[in-house]
């Protein structure tokens, strides 16, 4: 079991919430890592295999991730202990924000992660009978349409697009492998397609696909509407094995599914010369120097990811607005500000020798430090 205390460093957390409803079953945590941004603003999941730690290091991440893209909102990040498919997800939902109303919506705001849903985010308002304590909410409510718009994913391939261009490797042409074909996976697919890419493997947790002279986006798309994520062991390209993708040969290798999925083993084994973290902490921090050694560029999660913090930030805004945020604006923006960041972080990087992740990390640091200076959080130079 995690010790609470032993994961307070000079970042955070600030605050770590531990709750409970015996009736409902309900067990859930909020950890509110650094606010010197900005109140805590970050996903809220639910998985039977939610922890205290995994809960925190995400929290770190959105404090970095904020940061990165100079947004002013702080990092957190809440987990529900509890499996998404039961029929008591709304009961155990509701418990687990009445739970937080002391923290929600003045310290935390709630979102979508992974096992909750745009009615979930709805359902969270109502329960705490105020709009401003989630976001992530249906269209038809004035949420911003996260999974329609694909914007993690869009983000991804466009601050792949800005690494590659600004490394010399022209995404026109360049073989693309991405672990993990859901909301984030399946719109990078269709973006890197729309800008020249070619897609030569895909996964899912029942296995992937893998064609040397690219698959066809469109068809996968289609694939993955019909049969969800089994449509890989449907497909007539050749079938591998969960995890084979990793090791294809290509020039852009794209995790975004799991965390800590490529490891000291795997580092080995990818072939790739740019690796995007589609997904949150899927580079071991041993992996991420192996990778270095190997000469492979590896894009941080915190700044190739980041396409989903910018739309909260707009979410943020249109919370108690009778007006719906303006998706142009949104994709712009995240295209900007993505492929900003990601030369800002890869030049850091070749000045000092270090990794992109040292250099992206030190960025974010200075604003977090800088703004908790300001604030008088920890003692003025």
């Amino acid at each position: 079991m995690t010790d609470a205390l032993s994961l307070v460093d000079e970042w955070g957390p600030e605050k770590i919430v531990v709750v409970s409803h015996r009736r409902t079953g309900m067990k859930g945590v909020l950890v509110i890592d650094n606010t010197a941004r900005g109140i805590g603003k970050g996903g809220t999941r639910m998985s039977p295999g939610v922890t205290v730690g995994e809960v925190s290091r995400l929290a770190r991440v959105m404090t970095w991730k904020w940061a990165a893209v100079d947004l002013f909102y702080g990092g957190a990040k809440a987990g529900i202990v509890a499996d998404p498919a039961s029929r008591d997800k709304e009961a155990v939902l509701r418990a687990f924000a009445r739970a937080l109303s002391n923290e929600v919506p003045r310290e935390y705001v709630m979102g979508l992660d992974m096992g909750l849903t745009e009615s979930d985010a709805a359902i969270i308002q109502d329960e705490l009978g105020d709009r401003g304590a989630a976001v992530g909410t249906p269209e038809h409510l004035g949420g911003v349409a996260y999974d329609k718009l694909g914007i993690t994913g869009y983000g991804v391939a466009e601050a792949a697009d800005a690494a590659a261009q600004h490394l010399g490797l022209p995404l026109s042409g360049a073989r693309v492998a991405l672990q993990g074909f859901g909301a984030v996976g399946s719109a990078a697919a269709r973006r890197f397609a729309e800008l020249g890419a070619t897609v030569v493997a895909v996964s899912t947790a029942h296995g992937a696909l893998h064609d040397p002279s690219g698959l066809d986006v469109d068809t996968l798309l289609s694939a993955r509407d019909e049969h969800g994520d089994r449509f890989v062991t449907r497909h007539s390209a050749t079938g591998l094995a969960p995890g084979a993708e990793l090791a294809v040969d290509c020039d852009i290798l794209v995790p975004a599914a799991l965390q800590d999925i490529i490891t000291r083993t795997s580092a080995h084994e990818v072939k790739a010369k740019i690796l995007v973290e589609g997904a949150n902490l899927p580079t071991s921090a041993e992996a991420q120097g192996i990778l270095a050694e190997r000469g492979v560029t590896v894009l941080p999660d915190f700044v190739a990811n980041a396409g989903g913090v910018v739309a909260a930030a707009f979410a943020m805004d249109a919370r108690y607005s009778g007006f719906r945020p303006d998706t142009a604006g949104i994709v712009e923006t995240v295209s900007t500000r993505l492929r900003a960041n990601a030369v800002t972080v890869l030049d850091e990087a070749r000045r000092q020798d270090i990794t992109p992740h040292t250099a992206g990390r030190r960025l974010a640091e200075e604003r977090v430090r800088t703004a908790m200076h300001s604030k008088g959080r920890i003692p003025r130079d």
